[in-house]
């Protein structure tokens, strides 16, 4: 369950991590990095925390959701060996290439379907987070002790626990995966000078978060977006047609490493080789930062409107604040 019946044991997870890839494990795309190491230095981690920092949540709180000290943490948990959501394509918004190349293998509608199937897990991940808060509080407005994980804190494990936890992991999963959409899409992209092949996609060019990723707006699909190919490992056998030719991968496209200083932030050059030309990693950090920030305010707004003033504030104040006690 969500709520383990001992302390967590994240140094043996990102160990199993480390030790997962090596040996070939559960195909993953690289991703805003979950760890730090594997070229990663703990994007969704950064993301989290620059965007949910004008929200009050209680320091604990905080780390749940945005994970610390080698913890995964509740926006982590699709990167987790153990949560089976590492090769999940729709958890990650990829594989919705599509290009306009004689004989390209993934037509425009397949490539749309695949992205609208990233958009739906991540409404679906927030909606079912707005059905559980209900758990967290009485209709007249009493927190539940037991629903808000004190000494014993949450797991992110895929199985049912203590309300809270149950949120938070919803919020993760939807926040991680609307994070990845501005890593592994083409929304903020722009080329390098020259031709427009697989290798050097086109790119929208667009500022701030997608309309069509936001559920309060549920925006109409945009012209020309597209992610990169990713079947599993190696890319370059997977990603390929014709006898070789290759696909828009996702090695092409993704903007998903770089430094991010989660105090003052600061976005560095990107370490990807589309993240490192054009600004195109701060523009995607920029963009899932304000994204997160727009979630979370969703998740709030739609809290009260569906609980009421009385039982929703109550919810809120136990989602934001470490203990049951600051809501009495």
């Amino acid at each position: 369950m969500r709520i383990s019946n001992s302390l967590r044991a994240p140094a043996l997870l990102a160990a199993c991590f480390i030790l997962a890839i090596s040996a070939g494990g559960a195909p993953t795309a690289h991703a805003f990095g979950s760890i730090g190491g594997l070229d990663q230095d703990l994007e969704h981690e950064k993301i989290t925390r620059l965007g949910l920092a004008s929200f009050g949540l209680g320091p604990d709180t905080m780390d749940e959701i945005a994970g610390t000290k080698g913890e995964f943490g509740a926006v982590g948990a699709p990167d987790r060996p153990d949560r089976g959501l590492m090769g999940e394509e729709r958890a990650h918004c990829d594989s919705g290439d599509t290009m306009d190349i004689p004989g390209y293998p993934q037509s425009a509608a397949k490539a749309q379907k695949a992205i609208m199937a990233c958009r739906a897990f991540v409404f679906r991940h927030l909606e079912t987070a707005v059905r559980e808060a209900g758990k967290i509080a009485t209709a007249d407005g009493r927190v539940h002790s037991s629903e808000i994980p004190s000494t014993i804190p949450c797991t992110f494990s895929g199985r049912s626990g203590r309300a809270k936890c149950n949120v938070l992991e919803e919020l993760g999963l939807a926040l991680h995966t609307a994070q990845d959409f501005y890593a592994h899409s083409n929304w903020v992209d722009l080329p390098a000078p020259g031709l427009i092949t697989t290798e050097n996609p086109p790119g929208l060019g667009n500022s701030g978060p997608a309309p069509f990723m936001d559920p309060a707006q549920r925006g109409a699909f945009p012209a020309g977006l597209v992610t990169g190919c990713f079947e599993g490992k190696p890319e370059r056998v997977l990603c390929t047609y014709d006898g070789g030719r290759s696909r828009l991968k996702h090695k092409f496209l993704n903007k998903d490493n770089g430094p991010i200083n989660a105090r003052s932030g600061a976005v560095g050059r990107g370490t990807t080789p589309r993240g490192a030309i054009n600004d195109n990693f701060r523009r995607a950090v920029s963009a899932a930062i304000a994204d997160t920030r727009n979630k979370w305010a969703w998740f709030e707004a739609s809290v009260l409107r569906r609980y009421g003033p009385v039982q929703g504030n109550a919810i809120l104040c136990g989602m934001r604040n470490d203990h049951e006690n600051s809501c009495r």
